[in-house]
């Protein structure tokens, strides 16, 4: 027997499949395989999946949709020392690779600890300023969370800390609720309470094997959200950058514009604009060297902590903040505080600061899983998405009890850390312990450090989420994508970052629902001298049979999209029922469903078939099947509607049914 599989772009792999008369050969309902033509070949029946057992199908679908990748496996027939240490080895990663760590390694891991040290302290301080929190806050996030990631994560490259988005979806969504300039201590309360929730709603989707849901927010959308926030993030610096002290609370671009213009002619202070632009270019600069020369990716992650380090000095020797350059002032010295007690637990604010903590946990989770995989990819090792959420729900959820607020991976910190040659995720634990040291040691040094400075690193950091290489790949490939990308893009520029992410949501919900109710369908032809039938608009020489449709259904069949389906079939029928009339050719007598795609039918799906059938039957035209899967097969015969057609109506393949059909048809 001869195989030869053909690819068609719209379906995948779907030839016809000819074999040998075996009774228990299994048949791959996605396959049919190529035989020249003109030779003959037998017409063989479809075969009837046994019967199973109804508890062994739930327990199948139950295992391939929460337990896909077999997380007990490395169980199975260990003895019970050794299914702890398995246990606490998937709990813990660091236990199974600290075994195999050495010198070399930590040398790497040393370098880019140190590295991404000296670009997250002044990115920390900068990112509590936008989630509207003290200095010191930032900088926690920075030391305990990475500290439980380097335990727990199953990353090597991860860096771990606040993040830009995450702080001014945080920042944005609190200040909603409490104002943070009256109300600090309430408005750090709300906060904490949020992060403590982000943890709970991360720990619960990994611990429940839920991790596929944050595959529903699309690509497309994840782009142009991420470049909206990035240029609300931006314009949001404004205030710090030209030295603007009463400045909108709103996020969105006319508001920013129109309290930056009013406040042109007498809120501006040109010395911190100075400062700020200057420092702007400098780091704008060093990330185009970066950029240009990889082996010089240690300039722009020093960068940013140069320029507080200057800029600190210089405001310091001038006093500059006596003439209206405003400071850091002070921060607090110390590790993190316990804030158990300043979580809410009851009140309204918990309901508050559920439902922020929801939302902020969500996109914390996405990012960094995108940023996991990411790197897991290029350095060919998997990353479990499940086990991820575990950890960085935990963290979240230690870190909301010692000061912290919502921490997740930064892809400007690991890239960093994967350039610097980073092994594992020790580079995590150097990088908490500079910071410890900052805490401990350094933080009363900020004082003098000019907000100027931290908008300038802050609006260097987040102009590489805009990515208008994918935005354009985007539009090239789907555009109801593209549509998706600019409606998260304008909704969070133009309204705000709450409406920009369910903007984001709802279009990847609809373009789902969109493609579920309306599948696509093709006609289909028989290529020259095959046996192989394909879509005629993807392949023009594709030729029809006389007195035969052949229509292939590209989806499942369900209750939503069942009526369509059926409507669309009879609409091709009326379409070329027309076409047959005018040209004087022969009449439709036969209408074939090629069901290579079709993988799943429900009851709705069953009686649309029924009714297609009823409908054919008056205008004397014969339904047939063809190449249906094990699924489809085994519902179709409990429900009986092998016996409405006819078991001789249910062919292996489109091929089978024109051998039927049309025996004596020759090629023109």
């Amino acid at each position: 027997m001869s195989k030869r599989i053909s690819d068609d772009d719209e379906v995948g792999k779907e030839a016809d499949i000819r074999s040998g008369p075996s009774s228990n050969r299994q048949v791959n309902p996605t396959l049919e395989q190529e035989q020249p033509y003109p030779h003959q070949h037998q017409v063989h029946k479809v075969g009837v999946p046994a019967k199973q057992n109804l508890f062994k199908e739930f327990s199948a679908t139950v295992k391939e949709t929460f337990f896909s990748d077999e997380p007990l496996r490395p169980f199975k027939d260990q003895t019970k020392r050794k299914k702890i240490l398995l246990g606490l080895e998937a709990l813990f990663p660091i236990l199974r690779w600290a075994r195999d760590y050495n010198l070399t390694k930590f040398r790497g891991d040393l370098i880019a600890g140190l590295t991404i040290a000296s670009l997250c302290i002044p990115q920390d301080l900068g990112y509590a300023k936008l989630a509207n929190l003290p200095g010191q806050n930032g900088l926690y996030s920075s030391f305990v969370p990475p500290l439980v990631y380097a335990f727990m994560g199953s990353s090597r490259d991860i860096a771990i800390g606040p993040v830009a988005v995450v702080s001014l979806l945080l920042g944005t969504m609190v200040q909603n609720e409490v104002d943070p300039t009256k109300n600090a201590h309430d408005y750090l309360r709300l906060t904490l309470t949020a992060t403590f929730f982000a943890g709970v709603t991360q720990l619960t989707l990994g611990f429940c094997r839920l991790g596929f849901l944050i595959d529903f927010l699309s690509h497309a959308s994840i782009v142009g959200f991420m470049g909206g926030a990035a240029i609300t993030i931006a314009l949001q610096q404004l205030k710090g950058l030209l030295g603007i002290k009463n400045f909108t609370k709103k996020t969105d671009i006319v508001s920013v514009m129109r309290s930056v213009i009013t406040a042109a002619h007498h809120g501006w202070n040109w010395q911190t604009i100075l400062i700020g632009v200057s420092f702007l270019v400098f780091l704008l600069l060093t990330k185009y060297i970066g950029k240009k020369k990889t082996k010089l990716f240690w300039v722009p992650a020093i960068a940013p902590l140069i320029s507080v380090i200057v800029s600190t000095f210089f405001v310091y020797i001038t006093r500059a903040d006596k003439e209206g350059v405003a400071i850091v002032s002070k921060i607090r010295k110390g590790i993190n505080p316990a804030s158990a007690d300043l979580i809410y637990f009851t009140g309204d604010n918990v309901i508050k600061g559920f439902r922020i903590g929801v939302v902020a946990g969500m996109i914390a989770l996405t990012e960094a899983i995108a940023i996991g995989r990411t790197f897991a990819g290029m350095k060919d090792y998997q990353l479990d998405g499940n086990k991820e959420m575990v950890a960085l729900g935990t963290m979240n959820i230690i870190g909301s009890l010692t000061s912290c607020y919502v921490a997740t991976g930064s892809f400007s910190r690991s890239a960093v850390n994967y350039m610097s040659g980073c092994h594992t995720a020790v580079s995590n634990i150097i990088m908490s312990l500079v910071v410890l040291l900052t805490l401990e040691l350094i933080t009363p040094l900020f004082k003098y450090t000019p907000n100027a400075i931290l908008a300038s690193i802050i609006i260097s950091a987040v102009i590489g989420l805009i990515d208008f290489e994918a935005m354009k790949l985007i539009w090239k490939i789907d555009k109801l994508d593209f549509v998706a990308c600019m409606g998260a893009f304008f909704g969070v520029v133009f309204i705000s970052v709450e409406i920009g992410l369910l903007i984001a949501v709802s279009i990847s919900f609809a373009k789902i629902l969109l493609q579920v109710t309306r599948p696509r369908t093709a006609l289909l032809g028989k290529l020259p001298r095959t046996n192989v039938y394909r879509n005629i608009l993807q392949y023009p020489n594709a030729t029809q049979i006389p007195g035969i449709l052949i229509i292939r259904v590209d989806s499942a069949i369900y209750f939503s999209n069942s009526n369509y389906i059926k409507e669309r079939i009879l609409r091709w029928v009326t379409d070329e029922e027309e076409e047959l009339k005018q040209n004087s050719l022969p009449k439709i007598e036969h209408l074939i469903v090629e069901m290579s795609p079709v993988t799943d039918i429900d009851t709705s799906g069953i009686h649309a078939l029924e009714e297609l059938y009823r409908s054919l039957q008056k205008r004397e035209i014969e339904l047939a099947l063809a190449n249906p899967g094990t699924v489809v097969m085994d519902k179709i015969h409990a429900s009986e509607f092998v016996e409405l057609i006819g078991k001789g109506k249910i062919f292996l393949s489109v091929a089978d049914a024109i051998l039927t059909f049309a025996p004596l048809y020759e090629e023109p």
